[in-house]
């Protein structure tokens, strides 16, 4: 079975050995994804709303670059700063994946790896017409 890694270019991935996502057959694993922009910068400082739908269009980005999109996503797990924020965040997730509906975990933590981050979000996705109904 054949291995696809995407990049999303930042020097973190090399630097730590990761991939944005990783296609293996018909699964994909998106890894973590934060509010980032084209060139690394962060989008939404301050705002986990917007936070929130500038991860989950880099996660689409992501899937798309193996083939896949966001209706193939079947879970997602959802890490964020403040927990008293999670409306905010379910409603971006629910403009995204309303019609989907992935299994989802929502979960605070203690801190990211730059202050500027307040959501990070992971996506599992299954792709192939073998698995369609």
């Amino acid at each position: 079975m054949r291995r696809e890694n995407v990049t999303s270019g930042t020097v973190w991935e090399s630097r730590v050995g990761y991939s944005r996502a990783v296609r293996r057959g018909p699964f994909v694993y998106v890894s973590g994804t934060t509010a980032t922009d084209g060139s690394g910068g962060f989008v939404g400082v301050g705002d986990v709303r917007a936070q929130t739908v500038q991860a989950l269009n880099n996660v689409k980005v992501a899937l798309e670059a193996v083939g896949a999109g966001l209706a193939d996503v079947v879970r997602t797990r959802i890490f964020v700063q403040d927990i008293d924020e999670w409306e905010k965040i379910g409603e971006a997730h629910g403009e995204f994946f309303g019609r989907i509906r992935p299994a989802t975990s929502m979960v605070e933590v203690r801190r990211f790896i730059s202050p500027e981050i307040l959501v990070e979000i992971e996506a599992d996705a299954l792709i192939g017409r073998e698995f369609d109904d």
